[in-house]
């Protein structure tokens, strides 16, 4: 694979679908502008995440749009030759997922339904049930949402399924229980961080970290928007404040040159795990 630019947005996205549309087509732009091929946008780009995670209100829930709703369609043709990843609430008969698509001018290229749902999100959402990898002009991608990335059997799904690039899409708020005075100093903060860089680093894949920005109801947003290259370093990222963090990496020779002498996926012992029964 030969260098790519991967471009990986902190930004602010609430329930007015044409506003997040038009601030989608902004990104896209400044990402092309860049030089990015790959584009990770947030967690519910459209239509914004929950605005309580504790007692979700039933009625103020995110629109739920079909999996071929025109709107990601409308997406996918302003992505042209990018590849853009992004997350939406959808619709699947009374069902509502967590979900995020990945998509290019040619269309839909890969999709996830979030699994692990926090206690909050269990009253607004069904999880999904599967990683998968796929692949795309900017390389096999495989995506997780927010709290995915928490199990590091997500991202070790996703890397053994052949994913050279983890698209990480969150919606990551400060911590609710225990909120410090400036963000840097947030648990939540710290954790966010760790977990990009580890799940890079103990898969050697390379990770690209979207999340939103500003406030929706009680919740306030990180950012931190990163990409992380497969020895868990952190290549570019836009700390609290909105905005594109863009690295440039050459995808596969990176993860050859962290695989060089320890290579983590062929040296796993699965016998030796405890699964939980």
């Amino acid at each position: 694979m030969s260098t790519i630019r991967i471009a990986a947005a902190a930004a602010h996205f609430g329930r007015d679908l044409e506003f997040d549309l038009a601030r989608i087509a902004k990104l896209i732009d400044d990402a092309r502008e860049s030089g990015a091929g790959l584009l990770v946008l947030p967690d519910a780009a459209l239509g914004g995440y929950l605005a309580d995670l504790r007692h979700p209100d039933p009625d103020a829930l995110p629109p739920a749009l079909g999996p071929d709703d025109p709107l990601i369609l409308r997406v996918a043709r302003l992505a042209g030759p990018m590849v853009v990843c992004f997350g939406y609430c959808e619709a699947d008969g009374p069902a509502r997922y967590n979900a995020a698509v990945c998509v290019s001018g040619d269309g839909v290229l890969g999709r996830h339904r979030k699994v692990h749902l926090p206690a909050g999100e269990v009253a607004a959402y069904t999880p999904g049930d599967r990683f998968d990898a796929f692949d795309t002009p900017a390389g096999r991608i495989g995506m997780l949402i927010d709290y995915d990335k928490t199990f590091p059997e997500s991202a070790r799904s996703l890397a053994l399924d052949g994913a050279q690039i983890l698209a990480c899409l969150s919606a990551w708020p400060t911590s609710i229980t225990n909120r410090a005075p400036r963000i840097a100093q947030d648990r939540q903060a710290k954790l966010f961080d760790l977990y990009d860089q580890a799940r890079a680093a103990e898969n050697q894949v390379v990770l690209a970290s979207s999340n939103q920005t500003g406030a929706m109801g009680g919740m306030r947003f990180l950012g931190q928007a990163k990409v992380v290259g497969p020895g868990g370093d952190i290549l570019a990222r836009t700390w609290a404040k909105a905005g594109l963090a863009v690295g440039e990496i050459d995808v596969g020779a990176e993860i050859d040159r962290a695989r060089r002498v320890l290579r983590h996926l062929d040296e796993l012992r699965p016998d030796a795990y405890r699964e939980k029964p």
